[in-house]
């Protein structure tokens, strides 16, 4: 309860401003209906404690979009029925002898009821239930809602103050220097356009090892394989790689008994009167003048008859194959008697002539019948000859302008043995005689 001229006993503070908006009009239309007279203090009291209630009521959240320059006015409370001029409140409100009360500054609109609708929303009596509403600027709540305010609106400028800063700082620091500036802006210009880059002349070092030093090369040389130690050397042409600079000194090409041996007019047979060890017929081979052939020889040349009848060019037939010295006596003899020393063009003189090693062939074409030495280029298996002989371990010895080098005259009939590896280096070398294989003289003439 209250009693007449005193304070409504004090209730919870409204929660939103539409609260203590709702018990603002409440208590004014309680005042209007009261007739208790209030002195000046209570009115002072009823003021103070309606801006305590207005002070209560929570703030926006940080997040609200608050207006950082707005003319706000607070409620004032006074004592008495609304007036409707500046002509301050009726005297029948005055009690006797009591001072008059000031003027109001501004007119306000008439109240409207209001009527709670929970418990929230019901007023607190203030002044006996007497309040009333005016609409007058609260000069003691405005600057501490404005200090409110004003350091929100610091905090935000400090904020993006030391944002900015933060930013020109790191940006200074990640700044390159001026120089390196300089440096970054000429590396980001595009190199001049090269149409063709340099190629350096680089001349391959052949490997330092000895090839007699390789315990699977000197094996299969001890063991006279010599397809074998061709391909532990690493193939023909490093084999020849190796022979030509003196890297294989276990490997001699005088020696007779091997594929790699060369035979010419300054290189005679080892011994003079040398003779194979094995020597066999090639199967499958016609052969004309029942000549032999050493066996890994004999055996190639019947993959190349086989390989050129596969193909369709016709028969090769063996003409002539190993001849002994004493033979080779009586071929020479033949050739000098009708060419005098002309004969060394084309017969070789005993102890000198490739057929004596057992690896050399004379071949022929036939078909049904055969042909003569001379007319083997003409034909379809000499063309094949000539382009596939190295694919089963033959070269053609003595060949066009080998002349000055071999001192034969062309033979494209006469066929050497060296072997797989060989052969192929030899072919993909385009290389026309073993003495320029090997790197050894010409050797166009006998010595003596």
């Amino acid at each position: 309860m209250t009693e007449p001229g005193g304070l409504a006993t004090p209730r919870a503070a409204p929660e939103t401003r539409r609260a203590a908006r709702a018990m603002r009009e409440e208590a004014e239309r309680r005042a209007r209906a009261s007739t208790h007279p209030v002195g000046e203090d209570a009115v002072r009291r009823a003021s103070l404690d309606a801006d305590r209630l207005t002070a209560e009521v929570p703030m926006p959240s940080p997040t609200d979009t608050v207006p950082l320059f707005t003319v706000d006015t607070a409620p004032v409370l006074t004592v008495g029925p609304m007036p409707m001029a500046d002509t301050g409140p009726p005297a029948s409100l005055a009690p006797p002898g009591a001072p008059a009360a000031p003027a109001l500054p501004q007119t306000v609109a008439p109240a409207v009821p209001i009527t709670p609708t929970s418990a929230d929303d019901a007023p607190s009596p203030v002044l006996g239930d007497l309040v009333t509403e005016v609409v007058t600027p609260a000069r003691h709540v405005r600057p501490r809602r404005m200090t409110r305010r004003i350091a929100l609106v610091a905090g935000l400028a400090t904020g993006a103050a030391l944002l900015l800063g933060s930013s020109a700082a790191v940006t200074a620091i990640m700044a390159p220097p001026t120089e390196q500036a300089d440096t970054a802006a000429a590396l980001s210009v595009a190199p001049p356009v090269v149409e063709q880059l340099p190629v350096p002349d680089v001349e391959q070092s052949p490997p330092a090892a000895d090839l007699c030093t390789l315990s699977t090369f000197a094996s299969a040389l001890q063991a006279g394989d010599d397809e074998g130690a061709v391909i532990a050397a690493g193939g023909g042409e490093a084999f020849r790689a190796a022979v030509v600079d003196g890297r294989a000194p276990c490997v001699d090409l005088s020696d007779s008994s091997r594929i790699w041996t060369v035979l010419d007019k300054h290189r005679p047979a080892n011994p003079l009167e040398y003779r194979p060890n094995s020597l066999v017929l090639p199967d499958g081979v016609r052969n004309i003048e029942g000549g032999a052939l050493r066996a890994d020889a004999a055996g190639a040349l019947s993959a190349l008859v086989t390989a050129a009848r596969d193909a369709g060019v016709g028969e090769i037939a063996l003409e002539s194959g190993f001849r002994s010295y004493q033979t080779q006596q009586v071929t020479y003899g033949r050739h000098f008697a009708e060419r005098g020393e002309r004969a060394d063009l084309v017969s070789a003189r005993p102890g000198y002539s490739e057929h004596q090693l057992g690896l050399s062939a004379d071949v022929v074409a036939c078909a049904g019948s055969c042909t003569s030495l001379d007319g083997l280029a003409a034909s379809p298996q000499g063309q094949w000859v000539a382009a596939h002989a190295w694919e089963h371990g033959w070269i053609v010895r003595y060949v066009e302008g080998a002349t000055p080098v071999t001192g034969y005259t062309p033979e494209p009939w006469h066929l050497r043995y060296v072997g797989p590896e060989l052969a192929k280096a030899y072919h993909d070398g385009g290389w026309t005689s073993l003495e320029e294989f090997f790197g050894l003289e010409a050797a166009p003439a006998y010595l003596g």
